[in-house]
């Protein structure tokens, strides 16, 4: 029987054929669809092949036929043959060039076919006889523009900075595979990376050129190598020599302004070794943002601080586990209580509840608290924020529940005094008790609102109400920035999820990891603390 692959090689393999089918211009939920379930394979605890031997792989949520029928293909026969058949149509080794180059994935495919070429040395070739705008839709200056930067050292840095969940998972991936250490933004766990980098003690360059995630190498040295996605993101290797693995490792890790202001660093096999030798306290990865030599802030936030999670979504809105599923897997995460906090009606794009709906679910909590005890699910919301600063239920309902979350969902784009009395309203209400997500961001996709955040600090103090970091890969809101100045301020945080899945409450680690890049500590953080403390107001 053919030896099955792992959990981390059918991921690597579904992510493959979604950047491909991708190139091909397949449907976005196609591509989509074999992503989240690249996702869902590296997450699954048990041996995914093992399910598809028995054919029980459909069990897993997300799973359907086709995706079905690739993997048993790649699990029988050890490879997905559309994925080499998609690598001769699309020349993935000219789209990450060319996509590196600025110069769309269409284009360079159609360049490849035209040329009849394939790999980044054959367009080399191509570039220094002149033949490149004998392509169609490359005219002289399109390319003029590739050739120069065929010439020029290739960018070390992602045009499109990637969000975090995808870099940590691209260059832990390539790590893991290589026995690395990811390092660069990732490492840092900046909201956006545009620096990606994996260290190495042992000389595995040309294990690095063959992985599935890189598609060409356009710099290679005896310590280093440049590689490029198909997405044209660049990632680096660093092979560091004997007795210098943690020099190499602090160096790529850190920002360019923290590394230079400890230069030269010593040699060291380990990071704490370069650290002893500069004289300098230990300073974890997520605080070499800004040069500092200072020991970091004394109780600072761990993950295991957090007692609960103090926002989540079911199905009563738009989540998709229940309120019992929920409840389960905050407890099996080890924690003590798990706000359910639902939409209200006013945020239109998705299902909310109303008052009736409320009171529903009240019972339906009461019944899951029974089967939970003395883990407890807390009765709450996430209340819309109405134009004139009213909320979205009434009075009656919101003094029944245990915690309530204000939110602002429309209006982001609105004048800055006029968002911020909005608000300012909205945390003066009586039950109110954490803002969600205050400046609305959504990273690469929009930017922070213009609410003035000095004054809504000065009215989270009056009030008692905590600003939330959002734990969405996609808002990371507050951002270490706002979280150092909310806690300069004296202004207490939560650290919560907004899950909308099981899976989703695991994303905590996102919130936490921007609460300590903001120098929060334990004690700046409502949900380091016990229920009862936590609800006595």
């Amino acid at each position: 029987m053919r030896a099955s692959p792992d959990n981390a090689a059918i991921a690597e393999r579904l992510e493959t054929l979604a950047s491909l089918l991708d190139l091909a211009g397949a449907g976005h939920y196609s591509v989509r669809a074999y992503r989240r379930a690249a996702e869902l394979v590296r997450a699954t605890p048990v041996p995914v092949a093992e399910l598809v031997r028995r054919g029980e792989v459909r069990r897993l949520r997300g799973i359907g036929p086709a995706i079905e029928a690739r993997l048993v293909e790649l699990v029988e026969t050890g490879d997905i043959a559309e994925v080499a058949e998609l690598e001769r149509e699309t020349a993935p080794q000219l789209v990450g060039v060319g996509r590196l180059a600025g110069i769309g994935a269409r284009r360079m495919a159609e360049l490849g076919q035209a040329l009849g070429i394939t790999t980044v040395e054959q367009l080399r070739e191509a570039a220094a006889a002149g033949r490149l705008a004998e392509a169609p839709g490359f005219g002289p200056k399109t390319a003029a523009k590739l050739a120069a930067a065929l010439e020029r050292p290739p960018e070390r840095v992602a045009a499109r900075p990637l969000l975090l969940t995808r870099a940590r998972e691209l260059v832990g991936g390539i790590a893991e595979a290589l026995g690395g250490e990811p390092a660069g933004d990732a490492r840092r766990w900046r909201d956006t990376c545009e620096r990606l980098a994996v260290v190495c003690r042992d000389d595995v360059i040309d294990r690095f050129a063959s992985l599935p995630q890189i598609v060409a190498v356009v710099e290679r040295s005896q310590q280093r190598a440049l590689g490029v996605t198909v997405e044209g993101t660049p990632v680096e290797l660093v092979v560091a020599e004997p007795g210098r693995f943690g020099t190499e490792l602090l160096r790529a890790t850190g920002s360019d302004e923290y590394v230079a202001a400890l230069e030269p660093l010593p040699d060291s096999p380990d990071e704490e070794g370069v650290y002893r030798a500069l004289g300098l306290p230990w300073r974890p990865p997520e605080l070499r943002e800004l040069p500092s030599r200072d020991p970091p802030p004394e109780g600072l936030l761990e993950h295991g601080d957090l007692r609960g999670d103090l926002h989540c979504h079911t199905t009563w809105s738009d989540g998709r586990a229940s309120v019992l599923e929920m409840g389960l897997a905050a407890r099996e995460l080890g924690y003590e209580y798990l706000a359910i906090c639902d939409h209200t009606k006013a945020v239109r794009v998705v299902p909310g509840v109303d008052a009736d709906d409320l009171r529903r679910q009240g019972e339906e909590i009461g019944a899951a608290n029974e089967e939970l005890a003395p883990f407890r699910l807390l009765r709450g919301a996430e209340c819309d924020i109405l134009p004139d600063g009213s909320l979205d239920l009434p009075d009656d309902v919101l003094a029944e529940l245990d915690w309530l979350q204000v939110s602002l969902h429309a209006g982001q784009r609105a004048p800055r005094a006029e968002l911020t009395r909005r608000v300012e309203e909205g945390m003066r209400h009586p039950a109110a008790r954490c803002l969600s997500h205050p400046t609305g961001r959504l990273i690469n996709r929009r930017p922070p609102n213009a609410l003035d955040l000095e004054r809504i600090f000065e009215v989270a103090l009056e009030t008692g109400v905590a600003l939330e970091v959002n734990g969405l890969a996609d808002r990371l809101d507050l951002g270490d920035e706002h979280v150092r100045a909310a806690v300069a301020a004296g202004v207490k945080i939560v650290c919560s999820t907004d899950a909308h899945s099981v899976r989703g409450l695991r994303g905590i680690v996102l919130s936490v990891a921007t609460a300590r890049r903001g120098g929060a500590r334990a004690a700046d953080v409502l949900n380091t603390r016990p229920a009862a403390e936590l609800l006595a107001r």
